[in-house]
């Protein structure tokens, strides 16, 4: 390293180092449209997705054995007592390539911050910028690494039209379940009962070489993302109206998915997309992404990796967050009307200290990771500023904004005092009158997919191995330190 050139500079580097290096690094000393083609090769602008990951994986495979051959005994870090009996917080031990979180800066998306997948992946209007980045073109940055053209973007949106319909069985069942069953449980057994058409199960049990596995989970993964916006829409079209569904396939996948919601308002489909892509990955140790990797790494097929996946979001500590958060704002409202008090920052800062001396969290304050504001949080206030600036409940999340951070600060408990995604995304799907809000974890559901499913594709292409950490006793954990 010379002085004031950074250790990853690709000028001072052999190309087979500078592919290990972190993006972060190189970033720095060149353009990011430039680092995303030195680490992938861009395929030419009219390659379609598996043409693409076809040329990649060899080439992958090869960097991750050079990269266990160079460095496979250097430690990545000790393992602390607290961490193992507190969740395994901040231990590196899993390989996820979709994403990375910072503390600080939040979540990158194969080295692209939000707001630079918002300027560059396309708009349902055509260039990047234009609107909000389409899920499919997240997609396929998740999955090569490449930001697509709009070409490449509608050739997706096209194969997950053709991929989408449902079995027989699988709507018949749908329509079968009670009504009042949780959504999360219904759309969990949807995508199970989907597993009958899996090509990854069926290839496996007809005995192919294990190095051609990654092609069948390929089919089953895009056949997974491709399957669940129907599958959402029968439940909620069943629990809530009269459970009709009616496709548009001349729109992009959430442009699809909002008729099959039952809603046709463009405002409403620029926040589907916008919700889809930021909820979609958020590194692999959340427990939806590691339970779909943990599954997955069993040779279970996407279906019923993806399946076990949702049940961990279904969770009250993992998806529910973003409709508990709406649930505290509106009883603020409604306390505040009953008791005549305006909202204003110093009604709000008086709530909030009520709030936590009654022994109380914030909801939608903090993060186990992030110690700044999330970016998610962020690009969804510039949504509702742009698109909805004199709507009462925004205004108060506002407000809350703008005096929350200090009150926790002054308080001084939390290690994160700013705002995370679930503080705002309910109050956003409200205005649309979207009102359901026991439905809101569905959503982040078939978002979710798009990160999770993403890796596990990379999981198989890898050959990854079983997972299987070791496990202790508290009297092995005493033993070491009362001998």
């Amino acid at each position: 390293q010379q002085s004031g050139v950074p250790a990853c500079d690709p000028c001072h580097l052999p190309l087979v180092t500078m592919l290990h290096c972190t993006r972060a690094a190189v970033s720095k000393v060149i353009p990011r449209r430039l680092v995303s083609a030195v680490a992938s090769d861009a395929a030419p602008a009219g390659s379609l997705l598996k043409d693409v990951l076809v040329e990649q994986v060899p080439r992958k495979q090869a960097e991750l054995k050079d990269l266990k051959q160079k460095y496979g005994q250097e430690s990545l870090g000790s393992v602390t007592v607290d961490q193992c009996i507190g969740g395994a917080r901040g231990v590196k031990c899993m390989l996820w390539e979709t994403s990375l979180l910072d503390a600080d800066e939040g979540i990158r998306f194969r080295g692209y911050t939000i707001p630079e997948c918002q300027q560059l992946l396309p708009s349902f209007e055509g260039p990047g910028g234009a609107g909000e980045p389409l899920p499919e073109g997240l997609i396929w940055l998740l999955l090569t690494g490449e930001v697509p053209t709009k070409a490449q973007v509608d050739s997706l949106t096209q194969e997950f039209h053709e991929r989408s319909e449902l079995p027989a069985h699988v709507v018949s069942m749908l329509h079968s379940l009670p009504k009042d069953m949780h959504p999360m449980t219904q759309f969990s057994m949807g995508i199970l009962a989907c597993q009958t058409e899996s090509n990854f199960a069926k290839a496996y049990s007809e005995g192919v070489p294990k190095n051609t596995l990654w092609e069948h989970a390929y089919e089953d993964v895009l056949d997974v993302m491709a399957k669940l916006p129907e599958i959402a829409a029968i439940i909620y079209r069943r629990k809530y109206f009269d459970g009709v569904v009616t496709k548009d396939t001349s729109l992009d996948y959430s442009g699809n998915f909002c008729r099959m919601l039952g809603y046709n308002d463009p405002g409403f489909d620029e926040l589907m997309r916008l919700y889809l892509t930021i909820h979609s990955d958020h590194e692999g140790g959340n427990a939806s992404a590691h339970t779909t990797h943990l599954v997955g790494s069993a040779l279970s097929d996407p279906y019923l990796s993806y399946a076990a996946g949702l049940n961990a979001l279904a969770g009250p500590l993992h998806g529910l967050a973003n409709q508990e958060v709406l649930g505290w704002i509106q009883d603020l409202q409604k306390k505040f009307a009953a008791e005549g008090k305006p909202v204003n920052k110093d009604t709000i800062t008086e709530f909030a200290w009520e709030t936590l001396n009654g022994g109380k969290v914030i909801p939608g304050y903090g993060h186990a990771v992030l110690r700044k504001t999330d970016p998610r949080y962020t690009c969804q206030r510039e949504f509702a500023m742009k698109h909805l600036p004199d709507d009462e409940l925004f205004k108060i999340v506002d407000t809350i904004y703008q005096v929350m951070p200090g009150v926790l600060l002054e308080h001084g408990k939390a290690k994160n005092p700013y705002p995370n995604v679930d503080s705002h995304s309910g109050v956003l799907l409200w205005h649309y009158n979207f009102t359901q809000y026991e439905y809101y974890t569905v959503l982040f559901g078939v978002s979710r997919a798009m990160g999770a499913l993403s890796q596990l594709f990379w999981d198989r292409a890898l050959g990854l191995p079983l997972e299987r950490p070791k496990s202790v006793t508290s009297e092995w954990i005493r033993g070491q330190f009362e001998k």
